[in-house]
């Protein structure tokens, strides 16, 4: 499945599922007890429908697990089939707020359920294991009492021997409630890939296209995506600030660009336009 479009997905629908800085701040009498303010958890489970690889213009059903938290000062944020931590706590007093930690992702392109029998035929491709650093900062109270907006990076390198190269992930989100119960999140976001990711996934080479019949393709890095999401969440209680069940729902558009958009993987066999559409379910306690 395309793992990446799916994580930029969980991370944004996990952070409307628990919102520390606005539930502090909502416009409404506060809850008898906020479970934001301490330590909490949020489990969720949603799906999502994805290209089959990144760059395709086949489609499948893909479950999303979601897991966020907050603990002992430590925030804890989703990514799929791995995690992001960020060890700076916020002064939401102060108007701005720090992010930096650790980031753990693993990568599935065009390791399973690629639909396209061409694409198939040039031959699976390693899943990939990322290590690196994500960092942000955040502006409280932008328009109003109650909204953010954040500026955001992940650096990412390969450590499975998969493409054994590095991503940046750069990206610009505006979080706002519309009531006590809903919230809303618009996000724009661009990927830059080194030459040595967009070898292994857009280049191919003598041996893929002789299996496949594709041309031979030399790819180079460079930025390979853009990417708005917008997502909405929906407090079933009427509150997110006193935990329980909510409902999510999540549409992405990405753009391949440059080689990404160019490879025959994409010009020939699949689409430079990527959609996602998806919803779940999660609980806070």
């Amino acid at each position: 499945m395309n793992s990446r479009l799916v994580l930029r997905i969980c991370t944004a629908s996990a952070a409307l599922l628990s919102m520390p800085a606005i539930a502090q701040e909502a416009p409404q009498q506060q809850p008898a007890e906020n479970v934001l303010d301490g330590d909490y958890l949020t489990v969720g489970v949603g799906a999502v429908y994805v290209p089959s690889y990144r760059g395709s213009d086949d489609y499948i059903l893909s479950p999303v697990p979601l897991v966020r938290g907050h603990f002992k000062g430590v925030d804890i944020n989703p990514r799929v089939a791995g995690v992001a931590l960020d060890f700076i706590p916020d002064d939401k007093d102060s108007g701005i707020g720090f992010s930096l930690g650790p980031v753990v992702t693993a990568s599935f392109n065009r390791n399973r359920r690629v639909r396209d029998e061409v694409v198939r035929a040039a031959g699976k491709l390693d899943p990939a294991i990322e290590v690196g650093v994500s960092a942000g900062v955040t502006k409280y109270r932008v328009l109003h009492d109650y909204d953010t907006l954040t500026l955001s990076s992940d650096v990412k390198w390969d450590v499975n021997g998969a493409y054994k190269g590095m991503v940046w992930s750069p990206a610009i989100s505006y979080t706002t409630p519309l009531s006590p119960a809903i919230v809303t999140v618009l996000a724009v976001s661009a990927r830059r890939v080194d030459d040595k990711f967009a070898r292994y996934y857009y280049s191919v080479n003598p041996g893929q296209s002789l299996a496949s019949g594709l041309p031979v393709y030399n790819a180079k890095g460079g930025w390979d995506s853009v990417n708005t999401s917008l997502l909405m969440a929906y407090d079933l209680s009427g509150d997110v600030r006193d935990g329980g069940l909510s409902v999510f729902g999540v549409a992405n558009y990405s753009r391949m660009l440059n080689d990404g958009k160019d490879t025959p993987f994409t010009s020939l066999r699949g689409s430079a336009n990527q959609w996602v559409l998806g919803a779940g379910v999660a609980y806070t306690f």
